[in-house]
């Protein structure tokens, strides 16, 4: 099985959690949540993990310090996603195991959905695979298309969706594992021709596909991974979930 890097994608502001606060950094059961992630990972046996920071940087590397196997990319501009891993190219460059990107406020991302999602795409020989659920009510989230024969073609974001595709209970939840190679060519042909002029990691799976890549999404995240962080609120809701299951609350 090849090695696998993780990027964790933590360099946004939280506009909407009003504070100056990273929100990767506001306090989850009494530990910055960007602490439960990285656990996630290295329970999964994910060694190495670089961290791309943004928005008050020196916070975040100084609350990260004393982690080992963490590195960190700087995206100086918030320019989207696909920018923010664009910024770790220089740490892959000479790098061709399987590179796991994730996000930084998904304190409830499961070991057993990361282990899964390994085994499947080393398995099955896979240029790219998403990691996703199905949700009862996915108002507000990318919807996975799929072709006739039942495999990944694209994901379409809501605003974007026709009522059929609305209809679609299978959800993106920006959990995606790539061969680093084809990740790195992917992030190449992204082009920020959009509304906010930003480049989305969105994208990549669809131009990886259209490359003849093998690309596939496979449903292996736990309802509770479904919940995430934009508000004070959500936090809250995340905080009780992560009790109901037993996580350890630090004093």
């Amino acid at each position: 099985m090849r090695e696998t890097t993780a990027i964790v994608l933590a360099a946004g502001k939280g506009t909407r959690m009003k504070s100056d606060l990273p929100k990767v950094l506001f306090p989850v059961l009494g530990r910055s949540m960007v602490h439960w992630v990285l656990d996630a990972l290295q329970e999964a046996g994910i060694q190495k993990k670089i961290v791309v920071v943004g928005y008050r940087a020196d916070l975040v590397e100084s609350e990260l310090a004393a982690r080992s196997g963490v590195a960190f990319a700087v995206q100086k501009e918030q320019l989207g996603t696909g920018h923010a891993v664009k910024m770790c190219d220089d740490q892959l460059a000479h790098f061709d195991g399987s590179v796991l990107v994730v996000a930084g406020d998904s304190p409830l991302i499961q070991v057993s959905s990361i282990r899964e999602l390994v085994r499947s795409f080393e398995e099955r020989e896979l240029d790219c695979l998403l990691g996703t659920l199905h949700k009862d009510n996915p108002f507000g989230l990318g919807r996975i298309v799929r072709d006739s024969s039942g495999l990944f073609e694209r994901i379409v974001e809501e605003k974007d969706a026709t009522p059929e595709e609305r209809a679609i209970t299978e959800v993106n939840m920006s959990m995606y594992l790539f061969r680093s190679e084809t990740l790195r060519w992917a992030l190449g042909q992204l082009q920020n021709d959009n509304a906010q002029s930003e480049y989305y990691l969105t994208d990549t799976p669809r131009l990886l596909r259209e490359g003849g890549y093998k690309v596939d999404a496979i449903s292996v995240l736990k309802g509770c991974e479904s919940l995430s962080i934009n508000t004070i609120d959500e936090l809250g809701m995340v905080e009780a979930k992560m009790q109901e299951l037993g996580y350890p609350c630090v004093s």
